[in-house]
């Protein structure tokens, strides 16, 4: 059983009659579905995932004080902590009194206080530079049962997805720091017989080659442990997850370096070969130090344009 389907099968069994039985009035400004951090709300979780922090559980999403009163809230509260203890064989955790839970009634602005700065989500061009994107990925992710308001669909909406001159600098960032980790620094490390700074350098063009074709994608990067498990679902790339594994999970012996300095030029070319389809350089240069400025060199906004190129990594 996926968290996402306990959570809404919880929901509709249970959750449902309680808001309409006892909150009926409050009902049109509410919210609710899975939503925020946990495996289970990106669904990714699996068995394993049941050890911890898994439970029948869902999302209350509620606005602010001048709508619902904090009176309402611990009402609203105390009528979910009531539901059912247990669910299809899954015991509920208790509610943290002093706040932090993932589960029950939610404020949106503190929702998106606590994932973008911003508790109505409207993020500054520069202050997105400083979202970590796993943070994003978290407050869109899941799914809303219903929205009567419409405001968590709304904030929502507006984070959908990072400005495009965010992305571009992004792009460029991490671009130049494959080419500087792979395309260069992985053989002058093994040249040099530093075998374990090799491997530091192997990893670095894996998350930066992670990073740039999540941003192809146009989708936020998860929290790392995920990032693999992610990639499988994408559109573009995907198929470069074999040789990723290879190059962060493979010692350095004679046969691997040839085989890694192999991969990390197939994989830089694969992704040349993308910022071309993207029309995001005009440059048929297989260097991908050249291929990063060629990116700077189209976002608009002169004043990110002109920031160090490494700014956003």
């Amino acid at each position: 059983m996926k968290g996402l389907e306990l959570s809404e099968k919880f929901y509709y069994e249970y959750g449902e009659k309680m808001l309409k039985d006892s909150f009926a009035d409050i009902e049109k400004y509410l919210a609710v579905g899975l939503i925020g951090s946990g495996s289970e709300c990106s669904g990714f979780d699996d068995e394993l995932s049941q050890d911890h922090d898994f439970e029948p559980g869902f999302c209350i999403f509620i606005p602010n004080e001048d709508i619902i009163d904090s009176r309402t809230e611990f009402q609203l509260e105390r009528a979910y902590a009531k539901l059912p203890k247990e669910f299809m064989g899954y015991k509920r955790s208790p509610l943290n009194p002093v706040g932090g839970n993932r589960h029950g009634v939610i404020r949106i602005s503190r929702f998106f206080t606590e994932k973008t700065s911003n508790a109505n989500a409207d993020i500054p061009l520069g202050a997105w530079f400083a979202i970590p994107e796993n943070f994003l990925s978290e407050a869109t992710n899941g799914k809303l049962f219903f929205d009567n308001y419409g405001l968590m669909t709304q904030f929502r909406e507006k984070i959908a997805y990072m400005p495009e001159d965010v992305r571009l600098k992004k792009l460029a960032g991490n671009i130049l720091l494959m080419a500087q980790s792979g395309q260069y620094n992985y053989s002058r490390c093994i040249q040099r017989n530093e075998t374990a700074a090799a491997q530091l350098a192997a990893g670095e063009f894996v998350n930066s080659a992670l990073r740039v074709i999540f941003l192809l994608n146009r989708k936020y990067i998860p929290y790392y442990k995920w990032t693999f498990r992610a990639l499988k679902e994408l559109d573009i790339l995907s198929d470069l997850y074999s040789g990723l594994e290879h190059l962060i999970s493979s010692d350095n012996t004679s046969e691997n370096i040839i085989k890694k300095q192999t991969l990390i030029e197939e994989i830089s070319a694969k992704v040349v070969d993308e910022l071309t389809k993207h029309k995001l350089t005009d440059i048929s240069s297989q260097e991908l130090e050249r291929q990063a400025y060629s990116v700077n060199d189209r976002i608009k906004n002169a004043d990110i344009r002109n920031l160090n190129i490494l700014y956003a990594v």
